[in-house]
């Protein structure tokens, strides 16, 4: 959301200190001696106040069951205003725009917005909107990758890796402070592919003690996964949209990159899930008796209560239903890990 109204869901947000980016306190708890002292990150979530509406107008989207038009990149969407407010920011969801309420820029629209462009508004000068819009995609998958990156970089179980790790922190850090030049020259595919060998080696490591399935890049849509064993399974990647994952146990899966779009994620348990995502949580299903990771959000479409389950239902667990495979991803997923799945044309927010 790059609405003014948008930013009270964003500060619901910010006040958790999980959703990605683990808690200062968590971190200073779990830093092995000897880390080096990481750089000082960009603001790796989302203030909608000190953006320009970037998402709105800088990326296209398809119409679709998340979009109700078809927009280009570079042209405003027709509900965002003079003031950069959504005009139908209440009514998004029942409005067709559900993919409006599930992106995530990860505070890549500020930081494009405020420091490479300096403040200048693209509407009060036109010379920086081609520029700007070009730069916001980039920057919103560095954002992306410090994401991740953060998770682990001090991770126990990842400190085989801590220096690979933090050195890849303080390049990608770097990057968020370049100019426009640079970033436009970026090969960011490449650089996504160097991270994601780094964060794959790091999952493995922390997964260690508790290597579960291997479901990479599985194509487990509307797959019955109801009370499945996860635990610890690599779901990187995975499309699971529409799955019915009602009960299951994820403990510690890696779920980097899997679409979660409308999977029944009701009394499910997500506890220690390596690189989830705020964005995905938003955009599966839940109820009161999900279990989340500390310092996410439960969505307010969840349902406020757990269904009954009969004694049958309980007791059911399957092993991995649907259809599977092991299907391999591209490392950090392929598709964002904002959950959104490519190839439709559509940007997830």
């Amino acid at each position: 959301m790059s609405t003014q109204e948008g930013c009270v869901e964003s500060s619901r947000r910010d006040a958790a200190p999980g959703a990605g980016v683990p808690s200062p306190a968590r971190a200073a708890a779990s830093e092995p001696a000897g880390t080096s002292e990481l750089p000082e990150l960009p603001e790796l979530r989302a203030d909608c106040s000190r953006c320009f509406a970037l998402c709105c107008v800088a990326l296209p989207f398809a119409r679709s069951s998340d979009f109700a038009v078809d927009k280009p990149a570079g042209k405003p969407c027709g509900n965002l205003g003079a003031d950069f407010r959504c005009g139908i920011h209440r009514d998004l969801r029942r409005s067709g725009y559900t993919g409006c309420t599930v992106f995530d820029c990860a505070g890549a629209g500020q930081q494009v917005s405020q420091v490479t462009f300096g403040g200048r508004d693209w509407r009060a000068d036109r010379s920086v909107a081609g520029p700007m819009f070009a730069v916001f995609p980039v920057m919103r998958q560095l954002h992306e990758l410090l994401r991740y990156l953060q998770e682990v970089v001090r991770h126990p179980g990842a400190r085989t890796v801590h220096g690979e790790l933090a050195a890849a922190c303080e390049r990608v850090t770097a990057l968020t402070f370049a100019d426009a030049d640079v970033l436009g020259r970026l090969d960011v595919p490449e650089l996504r592919h160097e991270v994601s060998e780094l964060l794959l080696r790091a999952s493995e490591s922390v997964r260690a003690g508790q290597r579960g399935r291997e479901l990479r890049g599985a194509d487990l849509f509307g797959a019955r996964l109801r009370g499945a064993r996860l635990r610890g399974a690599s779901l990187r990647g995975a499309l699971l949209v529409a799955a019915d994952l009602s009960g299951a146990d994820l403990r510690g899966a890696d779920v980097i990159g899997a679409d979660l779009r409308d999977a029944d994620l009701r009394g499910a348990d997500l506890t220690g899930c390596l690189f989830l995502t705020q964005a995905q949580v938003d955009a599966a299903r839940g109820d009161a008796a999900t279990v989340l990771p500390e310092g996410f959000v439960r969505p307010d479409h969840w349902d406020a209560v757990a269904p009954s389950r009969s004694r049958s239902d309980s007791g059911q667990r399957s092993g991995s239903g649907g259809r599977s495979g092991s299907g391999q991803g591209n490392g950090s997923g392929g598709r964002s890990g904002s959950g959104g799945r490519r190839g439709r044309g559509a940007r997830r927010r």
